[in-house]
């Protein structure tokens, strides 16, 4: 995937961060991590944990937590 590919994605997964209105930064960080987890596809998944393993500078701190249990759902899984 393409640098401009990458962008998208965090860009993507930060709007979905920024939609989990009332709830507090575990929850949506929780229901984040299932979103991507039940609808990204397999290559998408690997492509923003290996950003979020390269410093993942511009994830916010909700979409960064949801990477990092996106990554545990999938080591446990």
């Amino acid at each position: 995937m393409s640098g401009q590919g990458l962008d998208q994605l965090v860009k993507m997964v930060n709007q979905i961060s920024a939609n989990m209105h009332g709830a507090t930064d575990e929850q949506a960080a929780d229901k984040v991590a299932t979103h991507l987890q039940k609808f990204w596809a397999r290559s998408m998944k690997a492509q923003i944990l290996a950003y979020a393993d390269d410093g993942g500078e511009d994830l916010t701190p909700i979409s960064r937590k949801a990477v990092e249990k996106l990554r545990e759902v999938r080591a446990a899984g």
